[in-house]
């Protein structure tokens, strides 16, 4: 029975402590007050979330684009782990979290999909793309400076 308790190996050549660090850092830079105070991103529990997909979805983008497989799959489990824990901590019932976490995975894989469409299709798209999923509105205008700092941040990630 102890099996049920057991963490999956991390994959190799990525130490849980380096999933950490970037899970961390994806988590602080969506944090930034910036983002709630200037670029219209509600302070709320929705929109702390949806930056926290936003960055997470610029960061595994960097990693497809590296055909790394490992470590995505590592980060969403950190991102899965992370949820999870948050739910326990505001004191979801055991029963409710499972309910819970597959409505965070669709809304995961919708926006995920929505954003790798819209940064393809252009920065109208993707501003509109922002508008909906962030910004909870259809103005895309609003999501202008949002969306020329995904194209700054996501320029910045493809460097590296």
């Amino acid at each position: 029975m102890l099996w049920l308790f057991k963490r999956p190996a991390p994959p190799p050549g990525s130490p849980p402590a380096t999933i950490d660090a970037i899970y961390g850092m994806i988590v602080a830079q969506a944090r930034l007050p910036v983002f709630y105070r200037d670029y219209g991103v509600p302070d709320t529990v929705n929109g702390r979330f949806d930056m926290i997909v936003l960055h997470l979805w610029m960061v595994l983008r960097r990693f497809r684009a590296l055909a790394a497989e490992d470590i995505p799959q590592a980060l969403m489990d950190r991102f899965c782990s992370d949820l999870d824990g948050n739910l326990r901590e505001m004191g979801v019932s055991d029963l409710t979290v499972p309910k819970k976490m597959l409505g965070f995975a669709g809304a995961f894989i919708g926006r995920s999909a929505a954003y790798d469409a819209a940064f393809a299709a252009g920065n109208d798209q993707l501003a509109a793309a922002l508008a909906r999923n962030v910004l909870v509105s259809e103005d895309a205008s609003l999501a202008a400076p949002l969306a020329a700092y995904v194209r700054h941040a996501a320029g910045a990630l493809d460097a590296v």
